[in-house]
């Protein structure tokens, strides 16, 4: 590996932090998922740790001890130097539907305003860009994606709002998301989507990871209304085909 130049630091008693360029580039999220990967099958296999990676860093910790912070952060050197031997886990192409209907896409008209575009035209941009998934924050589940088309890059709401719906698909600066659950928030929103983000019941809480792709597509109200019956009774299989990366 050893493809940036990379920072360690202690990140509290119980966990470590490392970190790669202060840039949003796919590159660098590879690279760290690259490493990710290394030390889940080979250099910290097995052992009881928490690995979180996001868009410039990765954040070890671990549950039970505390570490050791230079003996530590010198092995994790090593094994960032060493050649790749592992490939990363597989990576995940998700499409999720997202309903535009004026009740939902509150803040549509006003994105479609100030970009010289018309609604429509703003949706079918929505639609044909597959956006990265950089990150999981802010709300349990909240996707942070990345791959914004210019033309859709909007600044966050100066008054956030007091309640966002759950679901609700939103744009800020050269992101988009889904609103896991209701919350405030300042994201622009411009439609809804069915399919739950977040359910602490399952052994994967959040179904997609940082790495994976996203793609939305367009359904009408009627179409929505279904998808969301079948999530709430357990039936909704969200469509996922694997990513050559």
């Amino acid at each position: 590996m050893s493809t940036y130049e990379i920072s360690i630091r202690p990140f509290g008693v119980h966990a470590i932090l490392m970190e790669w360029p202060q840039r949003v580039e796919e590159a660098i999220l590879d690279d760290i998922l690259q490493f990710t990967w290394f030390l889940e099958e080979v250099g910290l296999k097995g052992a009881n740790w928490e690995i979180v990676p996001a868009y410039n860093s990765v954040t070890l910790i671990h549950r039970e001890r505390p570490i050791v912070f230079e003996e530590f952060a010198k092995k994790l050197r090593d094994w960032y130097g060493r050649p790749a031997t592992t490939r990363s886990g597989k990576r995940w192409l998700w499409r999720l539907p997202v309903c535009y209907d004026p009740e939902f896409a509150i803040d549509l008209p006003e994105v479609a305003d100030r970009s010289g575009k018309t609604e429509d035209e703003i949706v079918r941009l929505h639609t044909s860009y597959t956006y990265t998934l950089y990150c999981i924050g802010f709300l349990p589940g909240f996707m942070y994606l990345g791959g914004l088309p210019k033309e859709l890059e909007i600044p966050r709401k100066p008054q956030p709002r007091s309640k966002v719906a759950k679901g609700a698909v939103g744009l800020a600066g050269k992101q988009t998301g889904i609103y896991p659950q209701e919350s405030p928030g300042g994201w622009n929103i411009i439609g809804r989507c069915p399919v739950p983000m977040f359910d602490p019941k399952k052994e994967e809480p959040c179904f997609i990871s940082v790495g994976d792709k996203v793609q939305f597509y367009a359904i009408e109200r009627a179409e929505y209304d279904l998808h969301k019956i079948e999530a709430e009774v357990g039936i909704y299989k969200p469509e996922k085909s694997e990513w050559d990366a």
